[in-house]
């Protein structure tokens, strides 16, 4: 997986996209708190009048995100004590342009987690304690291929925010971007719109992405 920290550009962006995800919940009506003692960085309490949750955000600049399992491999580390993960996703790998929010409830995210771990662990894959197992943002799941399992986390969801990398935060707060065709409203999908949701899907670039349709 991606090295966050490989290049200066990669570490500007992953404060980029962890601001974002702040930004987001902020813009949403959340109230958002350090925790004092937690020692874990990327987990926040947010608050909104009597409500109050514990949220982990977590950014990926090649659309994956992980969680490591706990030492005695009962659950995960960070992910068992949250209520919600925010996770903030460039676009695109490989020419990242924008930083989209997703917020997902805790149990579905344990859900997939627990699924993508039983399923490398029945293809014979080795995961030591410790280590993160990875689970894709846009890769729907397939059965045959056991690293795809609990992934397609973003699918179906429309972003909590989408705003451009190098867009500034001018007063506070970034614009909220348009709704994407085909998430969340009825809007025809256009042949550029398949080609880019096929190569977000696929990790490839969309010029490699060829639809054909026979009438």
């Amino acid at each position: 997986m991606a090295n966050v920290f490989g290049t200066p550009k990669k570490a500007t962006n992953r404060r980029r996209l962890f601001e974002l995800g702040e930004a987001a919940l902020e813009k949403a009506g959340w109230r958002v708190e350090r925790i004092q003692g937690i020692g874990k960085s990327s987990v926040r309490r947010i608050i909104k009048g009597d409500e109050r949750h514990t949220v982990s955000i977590r950014t990926t600049q090649d659309t994956w995100i992980a969680f490591p399992r706990n030492n005695d491999d009962s659950g995960w580390v960070t992910l068992d004590d949250v209520d919600y993960v925010v996770a903030v996703t460039v676009d695109n790998k490989d020419e990242p342009k924008e930083g989209q929010v997703y917020m997902v409830g805790g149990d579905e995210m344990r859900k997939r987690f627990d699924r993508a771990y039983r399923a490398r662990l029945g293809a014979g894959h080795t995961i030591p304690v410790g280590r993160g197992v990875w689970v894709s943002m846009f890769l729907a799941e397939d059965p045959d291929a056991p690293s795809s399992v609990g992934g397609g986390i973003a699918l179906d969801k429309k972003p909590l925010l989408s705003m451009k990398l190098d867009a500034p935060f001018d007063e506070g707060s970034p614009e909220v971007s348009a709704p994407v065709p085909g998430r969340g409203e009825e809007a025809p999908l256009t042949i550029a719109e398949a080609k880019r949701r096929l190569a977000q899907s696929l990790g490839v670039a969309p010029e490699k992405v060829k639809i054909v349709i026979e009438a």
